[in-house]
């Protein structure tokens, strides 16, 4: 099977693809702004032209299947495809289906989604999970901490923000155990990085940027507290207790949905961002208390679905196959 790449040359996955040894065919087109403005005009004439763009990448892919991974980018190549009947279909990342995915949905045979979405009925969607890449398959705790350094004995917090960063919640974390509490692996964003570091004074809080090893990181770890993006399910597939702090400003506040549908499996706790003055004591409480720990674990890895990669191909199969 021969797969490739299309996306924007603005965009992270200009990076990423490339340095994962795929190909990736560029095309313009942008995310609308909520307000009126000349960057809402140009988004539109970018979208306007983005869909002939994706048909001249169909045309010379000639591929079996196309799937949109979400965003404002996937759109325009799920709409070609209709008009070059190639089946296509959707991702939903999130407990909440974006504008992209609404405007592309009719143009699709499947949507495929992470969270059960009360508001799609669709005979089209099929709750699948969210793919978990091998980099963030779990390990044995042990080596995990050996890996970055980290105490072999006693509790380990895990603090993880976002790609970019999360400002409020690293700020939060490093003001508050910077110089005393239990160990942390601290993996900041590249943005935040330097500021946390130069604030972390004991050996044990460990900072880094980023991490390839995203899976060793979460095992190292007795407790993670964290935004609730698409990295929930990471945690959750290694069973992995957490305390969750949605981003306040997400689009549908979707991140308090992804975070409530671990909260009602019985795997973790969310605390809204005006509340992070709560997370300290909860933290000690929480690590305080190994059945505790274990108990949610457990109820983690029970809504985890560690399959959903093998789901959606077999789905996309299907599709070439029609």
């Amino acid at each position: 099977m021969h797969v490739t790449f299309a996306g924007s040359p603005d965009r992270v996955e200009a990076r990423l693809v490339p340095e994962a040894g795929y190909e990736l065919d560029t095309f313009r087109v942008t995310g609308f702004p909520r307000r009126p403005s000349l960057a809402l005009l140009r988004s539109l004439w970018l979208a306007v032209r983005a869909p002939f763009a994706c048909r001249a990448i169909l045309r010379a892919r000639r591929p079996d299947v196309v799937l949109g991974g979400g965003g404002f980018v996937a759109g325009p190549m799920v709409l070609a495809a209709w008009t070059r009947r190639v089946p296509a279909a959707l991702t939903e990342a999130d407990a909440h289906l974006g504008l992209a995915n609404r405007l592309a949905a009719p143009f699709a045979k499947r949507t495929l989604l992470a969270y059960p979405i009360d508001t799609l009925r669709s005979k089209k969607a099929r709750v699948v999970g969210r793919p978990i890449p091998s980099r963030s398959r779990a390990v044995p705790q042990e080596e995990g901490r050996e890996i970055f350094e980290l105490p072999q004995d006693g509790p380990v917090l895990g603090v993880f923000g976002a790609l970019a960063g999360a400002k409020t919640l690293n700020d939060f974390v490093v003001d508050t155990w910077g110089t005393d509490g239990p160990a942390i692996l601290h993996v900041t964003g590249r943005r935040d990085y330097d500021a946390v570091k130069r604030r972390a004074r004991r050996d044990d809080y460990r900072v880094v940027p980023e991490t390839d090893r995203f899976g060793a990181a979460i095992s190292a770890c007795d407790l993670v507290l964290a935004r609730a993006g698409s990295t929930v399910w990471e945690i959750a597939a290694a069973g992995k207790p957490a305390i969750l702090v949605p981003y306040p400003f997400a689009t549908g506040d979707h991140q308090a949905e992804n975070a409530q549908h671990f909260v009602q499996a019985g795997g973790a706790i969310m605390v809204r961002e005006l509340d992070l003055d709560d997370v300290p004591e909860l933290v000690r409480s929480l690590l305080g208390d190994r059945a505790r720990l274990e108990a949610m674990g457990r109820a983690m890895l029970a809504a985890a679905r560690p399959e959903a990669a093998e789901a959606i191909a077999d789905e996309l199969i299907a599709l070439a196959r029609r």
